[in-house]
C-alpha cells in the first residue's frame, strides 16, 4: 500500500513499500488564463467523485481565485466525461460506520464549502458534461450560474438509498419553486439538461459538439463588465433571501451608494459624460 508523502494542491508523491516514487495528479486542478479562473474536478476514472481530500482542495482552489484581484470569473468543470457523480465509495463506507457526531462533522465540510462559493466575491460558472448526480448535482446547483451541454443528465437520487440531498437544499429551493423542489429531491429521479433549463436549475444549455466554445464566450461577457459590480450585485442578490422586503430595498440603497464610490462606476460614469 502507499503512504502519502504530500497533500498538498500540487501532484502528490507516494511511496510504496519498494521505496519505489509515484506522482498522482491532483484531484482538483487550478488553471488561470487571463482573467478567467478553471478549477477542474480531476478524478476522471472516478466520474469526479467526491471525497474529503477533493473538497479540501476545491476550498483552497476558490480561495487562490478570489485573492486574484485581476480574476473576474470562475468555471468549475470536471475531467472526462462527467461533471461529478456524487460522494465516493470511500465516502458512503465511512459514513456507514461513522457515529452521529463524526458524520455531523463530516457533513460540515460540504457545507462549508457551499457558504465559501455562495460568497466568493467573484461569479462561478458550472460548465457540465455528463452526469452531475447527486452531491455533483448538489455541486453545480451551489454555482451562480450553469452552462450544460444538450447531451448532461442531473438528479439528486440520494432517496433511493434513503438519504436526502439536504445541504444543497436551502440553494435549490431558491433556484427553482417549491413543487419542483419537492419532486426532484422526493423521486430521485435522474432528468435531461433540457428539462433542467425548463424547470429553471439551470441557464443555458449548448450543443455537445461547440460546447467549449460557447462557454467561453460565455465567459468573456464577464470579462467585459465591472468586477465591483458583479461582486456587489452577487452580495446584494443572495444577502435579500431572508430579508423583508422593507429591508432588501433599504439594503439596495446602501450597496448603490456604495456601488457609486467605486472606481468603476466612477471611471464609467466619467466615459459615459464624455459622449
Amino acid at each position: 500500500m502507499a503512504i502519502r508523502a504530500g497533500t498538498s494542491p500540487a501532484p502528490t508523491i507516494y511511496f510504496d513499500v519498494a521505496g519505489k516514487i509515484e506522482v498522482a495528479e491532483p484531484k482538483v486542478i487550478t488553471k488561470f488564463t487571463g482573467q478567467i479562473a478553471r478549477i477542474i474536478l480531476n478524478r476522471p476514472e472516478k466520474r469526479n467523485a467526491l471525497d474529503d481530500e477533493t473538497i479540501r482542495l476545491l476550498k483552497i482552489a476558490f480561495t487562490n481565485a478570489e485573492d486574484r484581484r485581476n480574476i473576474k470569473v470562475v468555471v468549475l468543470s470536471g475531467a472526462g466525461k462527467d461533471f461529478c457523480s456524487g460522494a465516493d465509495l470511500s465516502v458512503l463506507r465511512k459514513v456507514s460506520k461513522a457515529s452521529i457526531l463524526e458524520n455531523w462533522k463530516d457533513a460540515g465540510t460540504l457545507k462549508d464549502l457551499f457558504i465559501q462559493m455562495r460568497w466568493l466575491r467573484k461569479p462561478i460558472v458550472a460548465a457540465i458534461k455528463g452526469r452531475a448526480l447527486a452531491g455533483g448535482c448538489g455541486l453545480a446547483t451551489a454555482c451562480d450560474v450553469i452552462l450544460a451541454e444538450d447531451a448532461a443528465h442531473f438528479g439528486y437520487p440520494e432517496v433511493k438509498i434513503g438519504f436526502i440531498p439536504a445541504i444543497v437544499m436551502a440553494i435549490l429551493r431558491r433556484s427553482i419553486s417549491e413543487k419542483r423542489a419537492f419532486e426532484l429531491i422526493t423521486r430521485g429521479e435522474v432528468f435531461s439538461a433540457a428539462d433542467a433549463e425548463r424547470y429553471g436549475l439551470i441557464n443555458q444549455v449548448f450543443p455537445s459538439d461547440t460546447f467549449d466554445v460557447d462557454v467561453e464566450k460565455y465567459l468573456q461577457g464577464f470579462v467585459k463588465v465591472s468586477a465591483s459590480a458583479v461582486m456587489l450585485s452577487k452580495y446584494l442578490l443572495y444577502q435579500i433571501d431572508g430579508m423583508s422586503f422593507e429591508s432588501a430595498v433599504r439594503a439596495g440603497a446602501d450597496l448603490n451608494a456604495i456601488a457609486r464610490l467605486s472606481e468603476d462606476c466612477q471611471a464609467g460614469i466619467a466615459q459615459f459624460l464624455k459622449k
